[in-house]
C-alpha cells in the first residue's frame, strides 16, 4: 500500500474527517497518445531530446508541430504538466537551425516563469550551436542589455518590459525586429480583464513595430483549461488561429474531494474554521511523507497557516514553507529547487504557484476555499500529480455562501466548464492610453490601422490627441509632441506600480529587505502598527512612509496579528441606465469609490479573540470605476418599518438625551477620549460603547439601560466616524449586501476580489433611500456591472433560496453574513427586503 492509499484508509477510518466528506470524485488513469518523430525534425533537436530520454511526442505536440510548420498561428490548451513547453520550443528551435537569422520573442506573465522556462531552453538548446537565448526584464543588467539586443536569438521577457523597455526604444532593436519569426504566448489565459486588455493593445504595438522592420511574425500561445481559448488567442492577437485541444499525455489516478468542515454552533451557523482544517489536513499529509502545496486565497492566510504548520510539526520547520508575492527573488528560486529536490514537503502558496514554474510532481494539493473560478480550481488541482503517479486534491469549503453552495451542490462545480476569458482591448480609456504610446513610437501616417478599430473611429482619436495637444498632424502624419514617452507611466496591471520596500534591521544595526508590499495593498497590510507576517516570522510595523515608498519593521513574536478595518465613499459620475423593479429601482454607471484605512483590530492566535481596536488617519485611495446599485423605494422601506424588519434609521435616543449629552461631554472635559482634540466650534460626539440597538429587550428597547453614563464616551468626530466603521451590528440591508456580494461571481463567472461590495442606509446620489453598491475592483471597470444590472431578477431570486434555505437562526457566515458582536443577526430582515425586491 502506497503512501496516498494509506492516508485515504486513516481518512475514512477517522471521526473527525471521514465525515465532512461532501464530494469524493475519482479519475482513473489515462495512457499517453505519443507518435514517432516527425521526419522534419533537424537530427539536433532528435539528439537534444534523446539525451532527456524523449524519444516520442504526445499527440498534441505533434499537432503542434505540424501546424506551425505549416506557417498557422496556434494555441495550446492542454492540461497542467501535458508538455506544452516542449510543444512551442520544438517548432521555434527547427526555424532558428534552419535559419541562422531567424529571432523570437517569448512572452510570460511573470518574471519567475521566465526564470523557470529560461532553464528548460537551456537543457535543449545546448545541443544547438550558435543559439542565444537570454532574459530581458527589469532585472537585467544595464550593462548586459546591449549585448543581448546585439546577440541573443531568443529574447524571454514580460509584457510589462515589452510595454516599456523594448517597444519605445524599438530602433535598438533593429536587427532583432527585422528577423523576429516568432511571438510566443505562455499562460495565455492569464491575460483577461483589464491586465488582458492592456496587453491585447501591447501586441497591437508590437505587431506594428515588426511590419515597420518588415517582418511578419507567426504566434504560438499555451493556456491552462478555460472555455473559449480560441477566442481569447483571436482577441489577443487580432489574426486566425488553430485551436490545439487533443491533450495525448499520460495521466495518474487523480482524487478530487470537497471537504466542508463541520457544524460547530447551529444557531449560528458556524463551522470549524477551513484554515485551522487546512492545516490539520496538510499535517496528515506531511505525516504520510506526503509532498504537498496547500493554496491559500491572501498572503496573510498563507502566513498564518505558515504558522499553525511549522508550531505544529516539531522539528521538520524547513521543510516547510510559504510562496507568494512580497518574497524576495532568491527566496522563490531556494523554495522552488527545494520543491525538486524534495527537502521542502509542504509549501503554502498563493495563485503565485498556480502558473507553470516547475516545482516537480507533487503528491497533493489543499485549496483553503474555492479559489474563485472553476478554472482557476483546476489550475490549482494540476499541480498535484506528475506523470502516472496517483495524486489528491482537497478543496476545503469556507463559510463563504459560494463555498457552502458548491459544497452542498458539488454536481454545479463537477459539470460546470471553466470560465469564458474576457478581454476588451478597444477600452477607451485602455486604447487611448496605448495609442499614445503607439505614437511615439513610430508617427501615424494617415490610413495606417491599429488592431480591429476602424479607420474612421482611429482618426476621430488620433484628432483628440492632437486636440488635446499630445499629438501633431503635419504632412498626412500624426506625430507625437511631449517631450516624455507615455508608456513610463501606465501601468499593465490594476495594481498600483509602485512598491513599499520592507526593511528591518539585523542583530549589528545593518538594515536589510525583509520584502516588498504593491503600493494598492500597503495602507492595510503595512500600516503604523500592523503584524506583517513573512516565512513565518511576526514584524511589528514601527513606521510607514508613503512619500519614501519604506515601512520599517521590528521582528516581534507576540499573540495576536492585526486586520485593517476600512471604510468606503461613493460618489456617481454618470448612470449608464435605470429602470424601476419590484421594491426599488436599480441602475448602472460609473462611480467614484475613496476607501481609507480608519483602523485596525489585534485578533488573538487560535481563538479569535478581539483584544482591542486602534483608529488610524491613513491617506484615502481612488478607484475610478464602474458600478451597479439598487436602491429600495419609500413604500418598501415603510413596509419594512410596519413589520418591525427595519433597523436602519436613526436611533431616537429618549427625550432627556440633549442633558444626557451635555453631561458626558463636561464629564470628559469635552476632550475626544480616544485622541485628545478639544472641541473648537463645532460640539465633540457622545457615543455608546456597547451599541444603542443592542439594548433591545423581548422586543422593546431598553433606553436607561443604553444610556448609562458608564456606557457612553465623548469622541471628536473623525475617531467617531472611525469606531462607528469598527462597529458591527448587523442589519438587513447588510446582509443583502453581502448575500449579492458573494453570489455574484457565480453567475458573472469572475473572482470574487473582482467586486466591490457597499451598503449605505441614507446614500445621497439614490436621493438619501437605503441602496446596495457591487463594483468592478478594476479601474475604468470591465463590464461586471451592466451584467448584473441584467441578471438582476435572477440574482435575487437566487439569494432568496440561499438564505431561506439556511439553517442558521439568525445569520451566519454562509447567507448573509456572521451576527453582530453583540449578537445581533440580520436574516429574518434580509429575508423580508428580498421578498419585497422579487
Amino acid at each position: 500500500m502506497n503512501h496516498l492509499q494509506q492516508l485515504f484508509e486513516h481518512w475514512k477510518q477517522d471521526e473527525n474527517t471521514a465525515p465532512n466528506f461532501s464530494a469524493w470524485r475519482t479519475t482513473p488513469p489515462r495512457a499517453a497518445q505519443t507518435h514517432p518523430f516527425p521526419t522534419d525534425l533537424p537530427a539536433a533537436l532528435r539528439e537534444a531530446l534523446s539525451t532527456r530520454s524523449i524519444d516520442s511526442l504526445y499527440s498534441h505536440q505533434l499537432s503542434a508541430w505540424t501546424n506551425t510548420r505549416a506557417g498557422k498561428n496556434i494555441i495550446l490548451a492542454t492540461s497542467t504538466a501535458s508538455g506544452k513547453t516542449l510543444a512551442y520550443n520544438l517548432p521555434v528551435l527547427a526555424a532558428m537551425i534552419q535559419n541562422p537569422e531567424a529571432r523570437a520573442i517569448y512572452l510570460f506573465p511573470t518574471k519567475a516563469l521566465a526564470q523557470d522556462q529560461y532553464s528548460n531552453l537551456q537543457s535543449i538548446q545546448s545541443k544547438i550551436a550558435n543559439l542565444k537565448s537570454s532574459i530581458y526584464d527589469g532585472d537585467t543588467p544595464q550593462s548586459q542589455r546591449s549585448a543581448i539586443r546585439k546577440n541573443a536569438r531568443i529574447v524571454l521577457s514580460n509584457p510589462d518590459m515589452l510595454h516599456t523597455g523594448i517597444l519605445p526604444h524599438h530602433s535598438n532593436w533593429s536587427e532583432f525586429f527585422s528577423n523576429l519569426k516568432f511571438i510566443v504566448i505562455d499562460e495565455a489565459h492569464t491575460y483577461r480583464g483589464v491586465f488582458g486588455s492592456h496587453v491585447a493593445n501591447v501586441i497591437r504595438r508590437l505587431k506594428r513595430v515588426a511590419n515597420f522592420y518588415g517582418a511578419k511574425p507567426q504566434f504560438i500561445l499555451a493556456s491552462a483549461t478555460i472555455g473559449n481559448p480560441k477566442e481569447l488567442a483571436e482577441n489577443l492577437i487580432e489574426e486566425d488561429v488553430e485551436l490545439i485541444d487533443n491533450d495525448g499525455s499520460s495521466r495518474g489516478e487523480r482524487h478530487f474531494i470537497i471537504y466542508n468542515p463541520p457544524v460547530t454552533d447551529h444557531s449560528l451557523g458556524l463551522r470549524k474554521s477551513s484554515l485551522l482544517e487546512s492545516v490539520r489536513l496538510a499535517t496528515d499529509l506531511l505525516n504520510h511523507n506526503i509532498q504537498s502545496v496547500v493554496f491559500a486565497r491572501t498572503r496573510r492566510s498563507v502566513e498564518i497557516i505558515l504558522t499553525y504548520l511549522q508550531s505544529s510539526i516539531v522539528n521538520r520547520q524547513s521543510e516547510i514553507r510559504g510562496y507568494r508575492s512580497g518574497y524576495l527573488p532568491h527566496q522563490r528560486r531556494e523554495i522552488e529547487q527545494g520543491l525538486r529536490d524534495g527537502s521542502v514537503k509542504t509549501v503554502v502558496a498563493t495563485n503565485a504557484l498556480e502558473l507553470g514554474i516547475d516545482i516537480g510532481g507533487l503528491g497533493a494539493a489543499i485549496l483553503v476555499g474555492y479559489p474563485g473560478t472553476i478554472a482557476s480550481t483546476r489550475q490549482q488541482s494540476g499541480r498535484a500529480g506528475r506523470g502516472d503517479d496517483p495524486a489528491v486534491s482537497v478543496l476545503v469549503a469556507s463559510p463563504n455562501p459560494l463555498d457552502q453552495f458548491l459544497a452542498h451542490h458539488p454536481e454545479y462545480f463537477f459539470g460546470s466548464s471553466p470560465e469564458q476569458a474576457l478581454l476588451n482591448p478597444n477600452h477607451l480609456l485602455i486604447l487611448l492610453e496605448h495609442l499614445r504610446c503607439a505614437m511615439f513610437e513610430l508617427p501615424f501616417q494617415k490610413g495606417d490601422g491599429f488592431g480591429s478599430i476602424s479607420d474612421e473611429l482611429l482618426d476621430e482619436y488620433l484628432e483628440f490627441l492632437v486636440a488635446n495637444q499630445d499629438a501633431h498632424f503635419s504632412d498626412e502624419k500624426y506625430f507625437w509632441m511631449k517631450d516624455q514617452y507615455p508608456a513610463a507611466n501606465i501601468s499593465l496591471r490594476s495594481a498600483s506600480p509602485q512598491s513599499i520596500v520592507l526593511q528591518s534591521m539585523t542583530e549589528d544595526g545593518r538594515p536589510w529587505t525583509v520584502g516588498t508590499v504593491d503600493g494598492e495593498s500597503a495602507a492595510w497590510m503595512v500600516h503604523p502598527g500592523a503584524i506583517y507576517m513573512h516565512e513565518g516570522q511576526q514584524y511589528f510595523v514601527q513606521e510607514f512612509n508613503l512619500e519614501h515608498q519604506l515601512a520599517q519593521l521590528i521582528p516581534v513574536g507576540l499573540d495576536y496579528y492585526t486586520e485593517a478595518q476600512r471604510s468606503s465613499e461613493i460618489e456617481v459620475l454618470s448612470t449608464n441606465e435605470h429602470s424601476a423593479i419590484n421594491g426599488g429601482e436599480k441602475a448602472y454607471g460609473e462611480i467614484q469609490v475613496t476607501t481609507q484605512v480608519v483602523g485596525f483590530k489585534k485578533i488573538r492566535w487560535f481563538t479569535y479573540e478581539n483584544l482591542g481596536e486602534e483608529p488610524l488617519d491613513m491617506p484615502p485611495s481612488e478607484l475610478q470605476t464602474t458600478g451597479y446599485w439598487l436602491s429600495l423605494s419609500e413604500e418598501t422601506v415603510s413596509h419594512l418599518r410596519d413589520a418591525g424588519s427595519w433597523s436602519n434609521d436613526p436611533n431616537n435616543y429618549g427625550p432627556d438625551w440633549l442633558k444626557i449629552r451635555e453631561r458626558v461631554r463636561a464629564r470628559d472635559q469635552y476632550q475626544c477620549q480616544v485622541c485628545g482634540t478639544v472641541e473648537s466650534g463645532r460640539q465633540h460626539d457622545v457615543h455608546h460603547k456597547i451599541p444603542f440597538r443592542a439594548f433591545v429587550r423581548e422586543g422593546a428597547l431598553d433606553r436607561d439601560q443604553a444610556n448609562r453614563l458608564e456606557n457612553l464616551t465623548t469622541l471628536c468626530p473623525t475617531c467617531h466616524k472611525k469606531v462607528e466603521q469598527n462597529v458591527r451590528i448587523r442589519s438587513g440591508l447588510a446582509g443583502l449586501g453581502f448575500v449579492l456580494g458573494n453570489l455574484a461571481p457565480l453567475f458573472l463567472m469572475c473572482d470574487p476580489r473582482d467586486l466591490g461590495i457597499h451598503t449605505d442606509p441614507v446614500w445621497k446620489p439614490a436621493n438619501n433611500m437605503p441602496s446596495v453598491v457591487l463594483y468592478d475592483h478594476v479601474p475604468a471597470g470591465i463590464g461586471f456591472s451592466q451584467k448584473l444590472f441584467e441578471i438582476h431578477d435572477e440574482l435575487i431570486r437566487r439569494a432568496y433560496e440561499l438564505v431561506s434555505e439556511c439553517e442558521c437562526e439568525d445569520g451566519c457566515p454562509s447567507c448573509v453574513g456572521p451576527g453582530g458582536e453583540n449578537g445581533i443577526g440580520g436574516k429574518i430582515e434580509t429575508l423580508e427586503i428580498l421578498k419585497q425586491l422579487q
